[in-house]
């Protein structure tokens, strides 16, 4: 019983034991005792809220037995398949894989940047494995800007998304989804939103970061823990979303077949509900959107088609939501002109910051003109696809509207 191997391989993933290797260096003894630092954090936002159900209805029991089958199938579905085609990276056969480069990525870090590798233990339990790169003591004024990173579904920290704030200076700390890499749990989105609360917990209280010197940054389904934090921490300088989406459910109708299309709404809306526009529109502060014009994973058509590209969505959500009054028919029309012509239109008129000073409300032409100044502003084009690493040269702090 004690020599069980997958006993001994639960207690080595909860560092309850050590194995010791012939050849050891410098670099095994630092990654090793580094990771033993835990933070822990206790308190949990449930903000998962179950739809309001209507009680007295005649018929409330025989509709319960009648979706008892789709209740059933959508278990079933997402806890199996459905979170390993969400989530690849959580699967242990690509882990496997990819551990040799896994295990470069964080040596780099460690070795090249200095890096910190912590252990954070959420309200749920789960282990969230990081890594924190500290330019603070490098003097420049984008080190004392910590950006966190939010990795795609099949990122992590050692190879993703953290290589790009790490190229402009600024310090960094990247984090694993829930059952990849180092981190314990299944990457359902409550573990999600618990994993990034404890992040965030961890920056402020442990590195003693403001939340006004947080730049959060996500790629790709990353954008869903991304804008959670935003939403729940208002107070963070800024938010950056590249190639992200609004809603998984129009993604996740592209792949399954169209007689699915109950199920699939089902299964989306009661266990995966990333709800990113919906989570976005409630923060207040600086945000922008990259948009990759070849993008072949957010569009629901392909990649040819443009404006089958799920950022639009994103953008003209917020920007309906922050702008009312300026996002009338006519507006919004002139913004999708602008979204459809892609990088192309960028080149023609442009108008500048100083001009939106002559514009009028109180006209037709004055609202689209305005219109298409919020949407340069909050969106910007990378003509690319979805998995080419963005280079610092496209990633900025957001614009933010002066008062």
């Amino acid at each position: 019983y004690y020599s069980s191997p997958l006993l001994l391989c639960y207690l080595y993933r909860k560092g309850k034991i050590q194995i010791q290797h012939n050849i050891t260096t410098n670099l095994f003894v630092k990654v090793y005792y580094t990771c033993t630092k835990h933070f822990y954090f206790s308190s949990c936002f449930h903000f998962l809220r179950p739809e309001p159900k209507h009680r007295g209805a005649a018929d409330s029991v025989l509709n319960s037995v009648r979706t008892l089958p789709c209740h059933i199938l959508s278990y079933l579905i997402v806890h199996s398949f459905g979170r390993r085609m969400l989530y690849p990276g959580s699967v242990g056969l690509l882990q496997k894989a990819m551990r040799p480069m896994l295990q470069q990525g964080q040596a780099r870090l460690v070795e090249e940047y200095d890096g910190q590798r912590n252990k954070l233990v959420a309200c749920d339990g789960n282990e969230i494995d990081t890594m924190f790169v500290d330019r603070r003591k490098d003097g420049g004024r984008a080190g004392k800007t910590l950006v966190i990173c939010c990795e795609g579904n099949a990122g992590f920290y050692e190879v993703g998304c953290m290589n790009t704030p790490l190229e402009g200076g600024y310090s960094v700390l990247g984090w694993n989804h829930p059952g990849f890499g180092g981190s314990t749990g299944v990457p359902f989105p409550q573990n999600e939103a618990n994993a990034m609360d404890v992040v965030i917990q961890f920056a402020v209280h442990k590195l003693g970061f403001q939340l006004s010197d947080i730049i959060v940054y996500a790629w790709s389904i990353g954008g869903f823990t991304a804008s959670w934090a935003a939403m729940s921490y208002p107070e963070i300088r800024a938010l950056v979303l590249d190639a992200s989406f609004d809603d998984l459910l129009p993604l996740a109708l592209k792949v399954m077949p169209e007689s699915w299309r109950p199920l699939v709404t089902h299964t989306v809306r009661q266990y995966m509900n990333l709800n990113n526009a919906e989570q976005l529109c409630k923060y207040q502060g600086p945000v922008l959107l990259i948009r990759r014009t070849k993008d072949e994973i957010i569009t629901t058509t392909g990649p040819e088609n443009i404006m089958s590209n799920r950022g639009n969505d994103l953008l003209l959500k917020l920007l309906q939501y922050r702008y009312p009054k300026v996002m009338t028919e006519d507006a919004l029309r002139a913004v999708r002109q602008w979204l459809a012509a892609g990088t192309q239109i960028e080149e023609g008129e442009n108008l500048k910051s100083s001009a939106v000073t002559s514009i009028t409300m109180a006209t037709v032409s004055g609202r689209r003109q305005l219109a298409l100044f919020l949407a340069r502003k909050y969106m910007r084009n990378f003509d690319t696809t979805h998995c080419t690493p963005l280079p610092i040269s496209e990633f900025r702090p957001p614009w933010k509207l002066e008062h």
